[in-house]
């Protein structure tokens, strides 16, 4: 990510052009976080939650992932489910309005705070800017418990002054500074320049409503196995528990307001689970029936593995290179009452197959994830401009291993969460040429998209046929 930030103008922000860019803001953020610290703070305060965040926020910007960050952050501390949930909830939304969050702290700021205090000041900013209907704290609470949140800490004790003068000053000029950091790209966008860029050499005409999908909450979605109830009965079981919900494809349901699995009826029975609806166009795709042999590549986290068997009675092998992931799609499996072969292997070589040919593979390969943002806003912070190229060429690695696997009239479906043409219509196109694939009927790109009787995210669908 470029974490160039605009300079502090002697003018009044209104007044103010485009402000330039300041050295100070773009040096390589690499701190040693205290992150064990204890900081005695009530676990039920917005303090407590948001230096949480921040610090979950600050592992970011150094390359963790998001879900691995509150991880190491929840480890270590002694947060309540609640606290929990106060802490992803801010860290997700700072994820989505960073780059805002970031050229006003270079608007405000004397000069370029340690990263413990830019990501404690960018967590509150993304809460007194939010753009709910409703905010979901009120200003001066914000204000208030940052300030205390910066005092309790050893890494941001000093600066709870310049905290607490930066977001006093955003109350005060509000209007006037928002007006000139969304001068920046970085700040009206909330995507690293290059991002940018690419959505609107891909998308010309979508590219705005692209960028503009990604910076919004995802739906929760399910998807009911047809084993254990039908779309109308399932319905009237969320009717009867007073959730509203929607059908928004063959299989999926969108709850009106996201509740914890544990609150979902029939989520602990295998009735549904939770997958996008652009997820579940997968298995259907595959065209799979009972007794054939699948290979379900790079499977973990499973919904796709599941739904292939909540659809046939397959003999279905889920393979995954890594052996953590690949023991949750067991879990999903166990949950559901399913049953499938598990191989910690990597798809792009043989070593692990066993010589007889599948008659379907499912190969959802690896990519920069640029069609979920909305799920993992922190994606395009932590991606870089040429991680795509990388991805494309393991990705066809990938593809051609695995096609010397597929059974003569068999299918290959190729899946792809990005909406980068690299990735997806450019590589489906290298590899009908290079394999002679005789390509199918297929979505080809699904942009993210929401709405009424809609709702999925960004991916790419490619269906093959090997030649009898």
């Amino acid at each position: 990510m470029n974490k160039q930030r605009p300079t502090l103008s002697l003018k009044s922000p209104a007044k103010a052009a485009a402000p330039k860019l300041r050295a100070s803001h773009a040096r390589d953020l690499k701190p040693s976080l205290q992150t064990s610290f204890q900081t005695g703070l009530k676990p039920d305060s917005l303090a407590y939650s948001l230096i949480g965040a921040a610090q979950t926020v600050a592992q970011v910007r150094t390359g963790t992932n998001l879900p691995q960050a509150l991880a190491q952050v929840w480890a270590k501390g002694d947060a309540t489910p609640q606290a929990r949930g106060a802490m992803q909830d801010i860290a997700y939304r700072c994820m989505r309005q960073l780059g805002q969050s970031e050229t006003l702290i270079g608007l405000m700021a004397p000069k370029a705070p340690e990263p413990l205090v830019a990501a404690l000041l960018a967590c509150a900013l993304a809460l007194i800017t939010a753009l709910d209907e409703v905010p979901p704290y009120e200003e001066f609470t914000v204000v208030d418990q940052t300030v205390t949140a910066a005092d309790a800490h050893p890494d941001t004790a000093r600066a709870k002054g310049m905290v607490n003068a930066v977001l006093r000053r955003l109350l005060r000029e509000r209007k006037a500074l928002l007006e000139t950091a969304l001068l920046q790209p970085l700040a009206k966008w909330n995507y690293p320049q290059w991002w940018i860029d690419a959505a609107k050499a891909a998308w010309p005409q979508d590219w705005q409503g692209l960028l503009a999908t990604g910076n919004t909450a995802p739906p929760l979605t399910l998807r009911i196995n047809v084993r254990k109830t039908t779309m109308e009965q399932y319905l009237a079981t969320l009717d009867a528990a007073g959730m509203a919900a929607e059908q928004i494809g063959p299989f999926a349901v969108r709850l009106a307001k996201p509740v914890g699995v544990t609150l979902i009826p029939g989520f602990a029975d295998g009735a549904v689970s939770v997958q996008d609806a652009g997820a579940q166009l997968a298995a259907p795709l595959l065209d799979v029936r009972d007794g054939m042999r699948v290979l379900d590549a790079c499977a973990a986290p499973g919904g796709k593995t599941c739904h292939i068997l909540e659809l046939a009675d397959a003999s279905v092998t889920a393979l995954d290179a890594d052996a953590k992931r690949l023991a949750r799609v067991g879990e999903n499996l166990e949950r559901l009452q399913l049953q499938a072969t598990l191989r910690a292997a990597d798809a792009q070589s043989a070593g692990w197959w066993d010589g007889k040919p599948f008659d379907r593979i499912l190969a959802d390969v690896p990519c920069t994830a640029s069609g979920i943002v909305r799920r993992h806003p922190d994606i395009r912070w932590l991606r870089r401009k040429g991680d795509t190229l990388q991805l494309a060429t393991l990705s066809s690695k990938i593809l051609d291993n695995l096609w010397q696997m597929l059974a003569p009239g068999g299918k290959l479906l190729f899946v792809t969460c990005s909406v980068w043409p690299q990735e997806s219509e450019a590589q489906a196109a290298a590899f009908a040429v290079r394999n002679q694939a005789v390509r199918l009927d297929a979505p080809g790109q699904l942009l993210p998209a929401g709405g009424s009787g809609q709702d999925h995210d960004g991916l790419f669908y490619a269906l093959f046929q090997k030649n009898a």
